[in-house]
């Protein structure tokens, strides 16, 4: 073996050492020590990675719990009330009651109220649709009808109606991660307080053109009118662009508004039907009589008959 190799070998061994000894002091320096506790926290999460919570992923929702000070802004959808006061009560904190929500359609424009003006004849897809055409109706606000808010669904909770064109939220399977709200276009998917018994009342429509050009492309439609606006009592509906909003947080589900809406553009769900009342002339028309005492005069005796008469003669 010739020196030359020798010298070879030796100095290829000397660099290699001096190499790994130099990485082995840079990856001390510079090493990222991750809390043990992500992991845990993800594997107490439900994992289906719907970025509901506004991280990336399970992932990124667990680093977050585990550095956050404060957990009373983060929350879950998809996980329930027990399923966070576990993660919260495993990082020490105070679990954080979060109101459940569900997803609402803010468009009634069905095939009846909002009639067609024009056919689409391109990509099946609500995104590139609003980005050609406002739409095949008068309404440039409404609902496209071509699912794409159901395809983004990771939880099978909506489904196309083929009666209305309109999508329906299934509510048992809704979780609030707003993937149909983010995937709509045209903004008129609403992720609002499931409320006492389920109840919600909110304004099913998104069209901020003048009352009269609104009510002409679709007969439900928000004009703007601002009747629910004077009979609330609570502060709860604004008005802004011609067009009604109710605020789910102030709103105390009187269901004044919905009966004063000339349009039905306020919707109400879950509520037990209303008796309709009586009006005050019928029910008096209706009601019962009550007998009233008359007086009778006596008849008159034969007796009595004959003494008048002899008094007569």
């Amino acid at each position: 073996m010739s020196i030359i190799v020798v010298y070879t070998i030796v100095s290829l061994s000397a660099l290699g050492v001096l190499s790994a000894i130099i990485l082995y002091f840079v990856a001390q320096k510079f090493k990222v020590v991750e809390d043990p506790r992500i992991d845990e926290v993800e594997e107490m999460l439900p994992g289906a990675n719907c970025g509901g919570c506004g991280f990336p992923g399970c992932r990124g929702f667990a680093e977050a719990m585990v550095k956050a000070d404060d957990i009373s802004n983060l929350n879950c959808p998809v996980s329930d009330a027990s399923g966070m006061a576990a993660i919260a009560s495993y990082l020490g904190h105070e679990a954080v009651k979060a109101k459940p929500k569900v997803a609402v359609v803010r468009c009634y424009g069905t095939c009846d109220n909002r009639p067609k003006t024009s056919n689409y004849d391109g990509a099946p897809t609500c995104t590139i649709a609003a980005s050609l055409y406002t739409g095949d109706t008068g309404c440039t606000y409404g609902c496209l009808g071509l699912g794409e808010c159901v395809d983004a669904c990771n939880f099978d909770a909506m489904y196309m109606d083929p009666d209305t064109g309109l999508p329906v939220i299934i509510e048992d399977k809704c979780v609030a991660c707003g993937a149909c709200v983010r995937a709509c276009p045209k903004d008129i998917i609403e992720l609002r307080n499931v409320g006492p018994k389920s109840r919600r009342i909110f304004v099913s429509c998104v069209n901020k053109d003048k009352g009269g050009v609104a009510k002409k492309s679709c007969s439900v439609a928000c004009i703007g009118c601002g009747k629910c606006f004077k009979v609330c009592e609570f502060d709860a509906i604004t008005i802004e662009n011609n067009l009604a909003y109710i605020d789910y947080d102030k709103c105390k589900l009187c269901r004044k508004c919905v009966a004063v809406c000339p349009t039905n553009a306020i919707h109400e769900l879950n509520f037990p039907v209303k008796k309709p009342v009586q009006p005050k002339v019928e029910a008096a028309k209706t009601a019962p009589k009550t007998e009233t005492a008359t007086k009778v005069e006596p008849k008159a005796k034969d007796s009595d008959k004959d003494i008048s008469k002899e008094n007569n003669v």
